[in-house]
């Protein structure tokens, strides 16, 4: 039996009539599921992303359990810099540990250009794999620049980037280089994606909340215009997200893009009263689906009715799940999301 391919996700992203509010949720595939701690015992991400069949089979898992309305590519925002020449290394309890950190114009200059199909071969692979099983859309990614060089210039995580700020005022020549180059890879990264069949991509500067809208006007918005312009032709919707950025978001509103991803601090209808009139996504904080079912509903109403006033609005959560959170949680929201949404905007359509 052939099943009906649910393109939900993709008119909610170009601001068309829906019967029911999409879902997914950043993070879905891994972390919270048994079966995928069971893996992690055996592979690294690193070694279930080399291989396309595993990480096929991560990335529609939670498509399968919850019923969600998209799937998002399993994989690292790290991926694609070992070919730029970066050591990176994810590190259990701390995240991407830099071995060669990038702090001078030569270090920039050393930095080289990625060749998709021979350096990440095995993300097109699953992507390929990805389309010929899922019933959904697949969403795939990358890093931004900022947030790339942020991990890139502090050599990991960091709580206030301040090498990475000392770099960006103090050697302007290394840090234009620098978004040059990044820049120029997010572009050959999702453009081969979408070649080997990513039907929505999201642009994750996830750290870059940490600049004021001055900086990021003078030292990262040029690059985004970039990106977003030379994308913009390629056909798929594309998706904005950061964390602590509601000073942005005007911003990102400029952008040639579809929709503006909106973290747990930035109610959808004071978004929508700022000015932002495109597809947005968003935002239950993760921590609420720890609480007890009756605050996840309420929680989750007052998100759904503040969405659908508009049209263009995908449920998702405001960061990522947590491993704490039970799978039976999300599954039972995405039922609930469906379930009122569609009773709702049923009201509103006839």
């Amino acid at each position: 039996m052939t099943v009906q391919f649910n393109d939900q996700f993709l008119k909610a992203c170009k601001r068309e009539q829906i019967d029911h509010v999409p879902v997914w949720y950043m993070r879905q595939a891994g972390r919270s599921q048994p079966e995928y701690r069971e893996l992690k015992k055996k592979y690294s991400l690193e070694e279930i992303t080399h291989r396309p069949e595993t990480c096929a089979w991560v990335t529609k898992l939670p498509v399968d359990q919850y019923n969600n309305d998209a799937a998002i590519l399993y994989k690292d925002i790290m991926t694609p810099l070992p070919a730029m020449g970066v050591d990176v290394e994810i590190k259990k309890g701390i995240g991407p540990v830099i071995g060669n950190p990038v702090r001078t114009l030569d270090d920039v200059k050393r930095l080289t250009s990625i060749q998709p199909e021979q350096d990440v071969d095995f993300v097109l692979e699953t992507i390929k794999i990805l389309r010929t099983q899922l019933s959904v859309p697949l969403i795939s990614f990358s890093g931004a620049p900022f947030t790339l060089a942020s991990y890139m210039i502090e050599g990991g995580p960091s709580k206030n980037y301040n090498k990475t700020k000392a770099m960006m005022y103090s050697q302007p020549e290394a840090w234009n280089l620098l978004m040059e180059k990044l820049g120029d890879m997010v572009v050959t990264y999702v453009k081969s994606q979408i070649k080997a069949g990513a039907q929505a991509i999201q642009i994750f500067d996830s750290w870059v909340g940490a600049l004021n809208r001055e900086d990021y006007r003078t030292y990262i918005k040029p690059v985004m215009e970039k990106i977003f312009s030379q994308l913009r032709g390629e056909g798929v919707p594309l998706i904005m997200f950061g964390v602590g950025a509601r000073h942005l978001t005007m911003d990102w509103h400029d952008l040639p893009l579809d929709v503006v991803g909106l973290d747990w601090r930035y109610p959808i209808q004071e978004a929508r009263a700022d000015g932002i009139t495109k597809a947005v996504q968003g935002n239950l904080d993760p921590c609420v689906l720890m609480a007890p079912w009756s605050v996840i509903e309420e929680k989750a109403k007052h998100i759904i009715d503040q969405g659908i006033k508009q049209p263009g609005f995908i449920f998702n959560l405001g960061h990522g799940v947590f491993p704490e959170i039970d799978p039976a949680v999300l599954k039972r929201l995405t039922s609930f999301v469906h379930e009122y949404s569609a009773e709702k905007l049923a009201q509103i359509n006839r």
